[in-house]
């Protein structure tokens, strides 16, 4: 009984998590491909998380979890770093001359899908915000 109860919290976390996640990449001006390459979810599950009473659980591996934390911690960092919208909101769609970065946003490094490139895209945010924590 304990099991099944934790597996359905589990899954309701899950579901929450990407739930957010998809709406910060919508507000980021992610493209439907965009978002599920880096979440690594089936067009199918992005599309139900868009939908308020879409997705009540799922099952979400490693993975993928942690490209849900990264998200709402790259998310967590603009809001530190900015306080206009056009920023907090922009930022993510706005062409980077950094070394990683090489003229693109974050979003199109990110939306090649590799779980490094949102980790580094990540790591790069999060150091802008210093010691504002």
């Amino acid at each position: 009984m304990l099991t099944a109860l934790a597996t359905s919290e589990n899954k309701a976390t899950s579901a929450t998590g990407l739930r957010a996640a998809v709406a910060i990449l919508d507000k980021w001006g992610a493209t439907g491909e965009q978002g599920e390459a880096i979440l690594r979810v089936s067009h199918s599950t992005y599309a139900r998380a868009k939908r308020k009473d879409g997705l009540a659980s799922i099952n979400l591996d490693r993975d993928q979890l942690a490209r849900v934390s990264f998200v709402l911690n790259m998310h967590a960092a603009l809001r530190t770093i900015f306080d206009n919208p056009e920023n907090l909101y922009g930022f993510m769609r706005m062409p980077n001359d950094n070394a990683f970065f090489f003229g693109r946003s974050p979003l199109q490094v990110m939306g090649e899908g590799d779980i490094v490139a949102v980790y580094e895209t990540f790591r790069r945010i999060d150091a802008l915000r210093g010691g504002q924590w």
